[in-house]
């Protein structure tokens, strides 16, 4: 197996980080002008690898290179390049080129079965409201127009996004896979918390992975004057969101002790005005958690809220769930490989939970999936400040090049 170059994947980190740069972050939103031109610069760096270069239905990205036994399940790695708003260089990132990189690892080596880069689509929620959208069309969960149902005011629906970048929503079908399309599934990721930075392992093997719940909250009151209403007349809808957003709060930090959490992370109040009482307030809800009994009990509580405030406060409250995936195990006979891996190369490692979403909890439908952690800076993530160590990121290259090797050699 060729040496880890360097070089190579610190100017494929960095030449990436320039699409969308700003100031105060980098914004490349799926299917962004700036997506498309960081997916072509990519591609242009890496010809000298040789791949087939493929898009799907709604364009996801697949890079492959053939096995000796081209009729063979391949052996598949992958991530995003779409980020949050004013978001950092490494989040999804991290893993396309990590793979590209283990791709010219092995580009003398005699392999089994083909190898497979994914680059899947909109993974970041900022867009549409919903994350993962690119696995989860692939691996069968929801399709254009459930995907089209969160849309911001303003703002170009999914559907509408797709149509717009050359794809056709109504053929959104055929980028659906069958499960044992892949013999297995490899994602490498910066982990995104702060576990391995402040405990010093150099990997994190990841064992199950959170599943976000999402929903949206509608407060509707009664806009009115704010100088000539008294306070026992008005029916304040930001009034009662303060005290959702609070019971939300309480909700989740009753089940903490579970690794359940929640978040509001999106407030919008109508009509926006500083002489108007608030009459419709949306609150954009984030609960997640990797125990599903704990996440139904804060749902549980919040929905108890929602029914207690609207008869107190005398506003209408309605919850739209916009989904509800289920905690995700990972597959057992993988992460015993990269603990082997990490053994034999005398690599510290940590056996963990994943917080946050990932395309890999959709591929685990699919075919046997794994995920590996490098550490994360402080653990900050979406965030400028998002930061991995180079001598990090290189040892987890490395791992996961030599377990890619041993399941790509073989039945």
């Amino acid at each position: 197996m060729k040496k880890l170059n360097r070089e190579r994947v610190n100017n494929l980190l960095a030449g990436i980080a320039q699409f969308g740069k700003t100031e105060k972050g980098i914004t490349r939103l799926a299917y962004s002008e700036e997506d498309f031109a960081a997916q072509k610069w990519l591609l242009d760096q890496v010809k000298d690898l040789d791949l087939q270069v493929t898009e799907d239905a709604i364009g996801n990205l697949i890079l492959r290179r053939e096995g000796r036994h081209t009729d063979w399940a391949p052996v598949a790695m992958g991530s995003h390049l779409d980020t949050v708003t004013q978001g950092g260089a490494y989040d999804g990132v991290l893993g396309v080129v990590g793979a590209l990189e283990v791709m010219y690892m092995l580009q003398d080596e005699q392999l089994d079965r083909p190898l497979e880069l994914i680059v899947f689509r909109a993974e970041e929620s900022t867009r549409f409201g919903f994350a993962t959208i690119g696995s989860k069309i692939m691996a069968g969960v929801g399709d254009p127009k459930k995907f089209s149902t969160a849309t911001k005011k303003g703002d170009l629906s999914f559907e509408d996004c797709l149509r717009e970048s050359g794809y056709d929503p109504d053929r959104y079908s055929e980028a659906i896979r069958n499960k044992g399309c892949f013999h297995c599934f490899f994602e490498m990721h910066i982990e995104q918390g702060k576990v391995l930075d402040e405990t010093g392992e150099m990997i994190g093997i990841v064992r199950n992975i959170a599943a976000p719940t999402r929903f949206k909250i509608t407060v509707e009151g009664l806009a009115d004057h704010s100088g000539a209403t008294p306070m026992s007349f008005r029916k304040d809808a930001l009034v009662t969101a303060a005290r959702l957003i609070l019971a939300i709060q309480e909700a989740a930090v009753k089940e903490s002790e579970n690794g359940t959490v929640a978040t509001v992370g999106i407030v919008e109040v109508e009509p926006g005005s500083i002489n108007v009482i608030p009459g419709k307030v949306v609150l954009w809800v984030d609960l997640r958690g990797v125990n599903e009994e704990s996440i139904q009990n804060a749902l549980k509580n919040i929905n108890g809220a929602v029914s207690l405030f609207a008869e107190e406060d005398e506003v209408l409250i309605t919850v739209d769930m916009l989904t509800a995936d289920k905690p995700v195990p990972l597959s057992d006979e993988l992460a015993e490989l990269f603990e082997e891996v990490c053994r034999e190369g005398d690599i510290s490692y940590r056996v963990m939970n994943s917080g946050a979403g990932h395309d890999a909890m959709h591929m685990a439908a699919l075919a046997p999936t794994s995920m590996i952690f490098v550490p994360c800076k402080e653990g900050i993530s979406h965030n400028p400040r998002e930061y991995a160590k180079p001598e990090d990121i290189f040892t987890g290259i490395e791992v996961l090049a030599a377990a890619v090797k041993r399941v790509a050699v073989g039945r």
